[in-house]
């Protein structure tokens, strides 16, 4: 690696990724996802990384984990086996194998960057809880390539896109064609020319009579998830190359079908989680630390993949396969065509239209008040302060920054709130948090009547706190306020979400309006599984609840319906088929006797929610994509 060779720059950044790895690993092993009293050693700095960051860097070293035990598992009737890991970095992997002692009979082999492995080399050599496990170092036999031989260890410096350098050095090193192998690239090779990662799975198939072979990449950047993906890789100067020509599951398996793998599987990381991962095991990670990035979370995994592949091993190698707990049940998706959707006119100089765990909501025809969530203001990405109104005008609309008075702490940038407008100058803020486990309580909004002919730079709304005897129910987000009306009265319907003790609700109030005051009303029929990020809209003076997230953390494809009965409310199954997808973080509205159900996410790694039109007295469920114009 010669300074000032043209790819260089771009090595040093590829390296970098490798070792804010180490650090993320690190901090999700302190944090308890798992095990690893190595990685503080490798890591060097150490840094607490976000829940999110913990939860992706806990599905893939299970990922990665669970696959590599399940070879040594099969193979444990042969003489020898061999693990060679592409790209190794600072990985812990050896070190944790060997001190549960299951490399009785496995050498492994770790290439990286010359000086990588160097750096490597002297912190094994130098740190002695790693140097005692590897045990006496065989200094005499190094190559010009090896930077740490022990007996059952051998560090490469190489770079992996010089395939001829590589397979010499292996061969130096010990590597034997004949041994069972498993290859190792967990976010490795996609940093390769595709010409080149290519050779190198096909070179593993054409030189290794046993092979089997582990990738963990990324996918799907057609979507906006994975334009910000790639977009983020490009800025750290390690442009993601595998994309482009192998987007998804299926393209990588006939990658590996076309390049000598005879077995192949592959799934995305919502899969494995659900699928390879036992119930025991999910809740407790879950319930690690205060969690609320459901939506990234679940995003980010389905832009993940685990695949393994396999040839020349009796039996197959199908640790994807063999160890599934339970089916895939997302079902496929049905698109049966395509809805336009027209981009409206914003005129508007105000920053901060772009956000999510916000409420929009509509306070006359032509005017919609957003309040809440997270976005960017000032150039910082933040819990919103500002609230924004948009104003028809003239066919298009005119979007500004609303004044607020009196509102010191009484906002407390909420997000996952509800707003429900009781009369066009007054609106009802139910709920809402700041930090994951900080609930908030009612502020009452006030504004003024005349906002239809308004600048929206120039409205005023005043905020009103509730006394605090009204307020223990609210204290709850990601539940829905819908109105409902009872014997011709109307009610604000609380139902759902989660709270800082509860992280699923199932229950619901009554709040008589205008004086906000909770009535006993019964309600009887089947009750709904508990859920928050749900829809909920208004019919028939009654409430249709869609989808959600249940107490699993698993989307729901259920639809109720609570209707006024004789003596109160009854629960409802709207039975639908083919059955909804399960979704949640989704909008619903109801249109000509038809439950719409506009974007959210779910489990499906090959396709974005677009609109899922219900016929509310047929059933009848049918998916669109959204086509913007």
């Amino acid at each position: 690696m010669g300074r000032g060779r043209p790819g260089a720059p771009r090595d040093a950044a590829v390296q970098g990724t490798g070792g804010s790895s180490a650090i993320s690993k690190c901090s999700a092993a302190e944090r308890g996802y798992f095990e690893d009293r190595f990685l503080r050693l490798l890591a060097g700095r150490r840094r607490r990384r976000a829940p999110l960051v913990h939860r992706g860097y806990y599905i893939r070293a299970r990922a990665v984990d669970h696959c590599v035990q399940d070879f040594l598992l099969k193979t444990q009737s042969y003489p020898r086996t061999q693990i060679l890991s592409l790209g190794a970095g600072f990985d812990s992997l050896y070190f944790r194998l060997k001190d549960m002692g299951l490399l009785h009979h496995t050498v492994m082999y770790e290439v990286d960057f010359p000086n990588v492995a160097c750096q490597k080399a002297t912190l094994i050599k130098t740190t002695k809880e790693l140097s005692a496990l590897v045990g006496d170092t065989e200094g005499e036999r190094l190559g010009v390539t090896t930077a740490f031989s022990g007996e059952d260890y051998k560090l490469l410096g190489v770079d992996l896109s010089e395939l001829s350098k590589l397979s010499t050095a292996l061969k130096e090193a010990g590597l034997d064609n004949e041994v069972p192998t498993l290859f190792i690239a967990e976010v490795v090779l996609t940093y390769l020319e595709n010409s080149r990662s290519d050779a190198l799975i096909q070179w593993a198939a054409e030189h290794f009579s046993q092979a089997c072979f582990l990738l963990y990449e990324q996918m799907h950047p057609e979507d906006s998830f994975g334009r910000v993906m790639q977009q983020h890789f490009s800025q750290l100067n390690s442009a993601l190359h595998s994309l482009s020509q192998y987007p998804d599951c299926e393209a990588q398996q006939r990658r590996f079908f076309e390049k000598g793998w005879t077995e192949c599987s592959v799934m995305d990381m919502n899969e494995f989680f659900t699928c390879c991962t036992p119930e025991n095991e999910q809740q407790r990670v879950q319930s690690l630390e205060p969690f609320d990035e459901y939506e990234e979370w679940h995003l980010k995994c389905s832009h993940y993949f685990v695949l393994t592949a396999s040839k020349g091993m009796e039996p197959s190698w199908t640790p994807l396969l063999s160890s599934t707990t339970v089916p895939h049940h997302h079902g496929p998706v049905r698109i049966v065509g395509s809805i336009n959707a027209l981009v409206c006119e914003v005129r508007s100089e105000a920053s901060g239209l772009r956000r999510y765990g916000h409420h929009s909501a509509l306070i006359t025809p032509n005017v919609i008040l957003t309040t809440g969530g997270f976005g960017e203001e000032n150039g910082q990405h933040c819990r919103m302060r500002n609230f924004h109104v948009l104003i028809k005008h003239e066919g298009y609309w005119k979007a500004g920054c609303v004044k607020k008075e009196n509102h010191d702490k009484r906002w407390d940038e909420r997000l996952y709130h509800t707003v429900s407008c009781l009369s066009s100058s007054l609106a009802l803020v139910v709920g809402g948090r700041t930090s994951p486990n900080a609930a908030l309580g009612m502020l009452w909004l006030k504004f003024p009547k005349t906002c239809n002919d308004s600048d929206p730079n120039d409205i005023t709304v005043e905020l009103v706190s509730l006394q605090p005897a009204a307020e223990p129910f609210a204290l709850r987000w990601r539940h829905s306020t819908t109105e409902v009306i009872f014997k011709g009265e109307k009610y604000l319907f609380i139902y759902g979400g989660r709270s800082a003790v509860q992280p699923v609700l199932g229950d619901w109030y009554f709040l008589h309006t205008p004086e906000i005051s909770c009535a006993v009303i019964p309600v009887e029929g089947p009750v709904p599984e508990g859920r928050h990020s749900h829809s909920a809209c208004s019919w028939k003076g009654g409430v249709l609840i869609a989808g959600g997230l249940g107490a699993a953390e698993q989307p729901l494809g259920s639809v109720f319906f609570l209707r006024e009965a004789e003596n109160g409310f009854q629960w409802q199954t709207v039975e639908t088929h083919p059955p909804l997808i399960p979704r949640y973080s989704h909008t619903a509205h109801v249109h000509d006797g038809k439950l719409l159900l506009v974007g959210g996410v779910w489990l499906h790694s090959f396709s974005v929610p677009g609109i899922t039109v219900i016929d509310l007295i047929t059933g009848l469920c049918l998916d669109y994509t959204i086509s913007v114009l």
